[in-house]
């Protein structure tokens, strides 16, 4: 998933993937539309299959550490950097800089436009309730991703796994199925077991983000390649011990919710 706020440019990055690859985009919406609008446009000429709008970062975290280090660091030529004329305050951190390229007013009246300057899907990245879900699958949109943003926004929210098994409940209770409405999770993925127990509550895919900054920063690329086949070597031994010889035979039988916030 190709981040809007990156160090480096789209286009670096669309370069570096293989044939074939599948890439989608996370994007923060710009207070300025027609800078999102130009992105978008650009994101689906180059064939990115889907967008994922985050929606649980109006404003990013207090990052006290990241304050204290201040920012330095242009970032990519998404956001127009070298064209904000010293509007964006580089004095609080990288952080508080960020959310001077996020749209704070984005709502649910937005969906319309969203879904009307691309062909691209569109899902939801950072739902945390199951009234959302609900919401998003009735606006016509193609998923959501069940998020806390890695803990890293508000203190004590609820991990999306935690969150996943109410949101299958009410989404199937409105109609909803895998085919025409996805859900993923992230945050708290470590090994491979719980890739299995994610897909056992309902998720298509999970997300995976401190083990791929933790092996990039060991060992650069060999360590990224090291740590995703670790995670399918654990999740295929799992799933021989479960007694499940495919994905599709994993279901939320194999797992015990009772007290889930607890034993998670």
């Amino acid at each position: 998933m190709l981040p809007t706020l990156s160090s480096y440019t789209l286009d670096e990055m669309l370069e570096a993937r293989t044939p074939d690859q599948v890439v989608f985009s996370q994007l923060y919406v710009n207070p300025e539309r027609s800078r999102s609008e130009e992105y978008v446009a650009k994101l689906e000429k180059a064939g990115v299959q889907a967008l994922f709008v985050t929606v649980d970062a109006p404003q990013l975290g207090r990052r006290e550490k990241d304050m204290r280090n201040k920012f330095t660091q242009q970032g990519s030529d998404v956001q127009g950097d070298d064209e904000d004329d010293g509007a964006v305050d580089r004095s609080q951190g990288a952080t508080r800089a960020i959310s001077s390229y996020i749209d704070p007013g984005l709502n649910w009246e937005d969906v319309p436009w969203l879904k009307s300057i691309t062909k691209m899907k569109v899902l939801l990245k950072g739902v945390q309730c199951a009234e959302d879900a609900v919401m998003a699958y009735k606006a016509g949109l193609s998923g959501c991703v069940l998020s806390n943003h890695g803990g890293r926004q508000l203190d004590t929210c609820r991990p999306g796994i935690e969150v996943l098994p109410e949101v299958m409940e009410a989404i199937k209770a409105e109609g909803a199925t895998k085919e025409n409405f996805a859900v993923f999770i992230d945050g708290g993925v470590r090994r491979g077991g719980d890739v299995f127990k994610a897909v056992a509550l309902g998720a298509q895919a999970v997300g995976v983000g401190r083990p791929v900054l933790y092996s990039l920063a060991s060992y650069g690329q060999n360590g990224i390649v090291r740590m995703v086949h670790m995670l399918q070597d654990e999740l295929q031994m799992v799933m021989r011990l479960a007694g499940t010889p495919n994905i599709p035979s994993i279901t939320e039988k194999h797992v015990i919710t009772t007290n889930l916030a607890d034993h998670i």
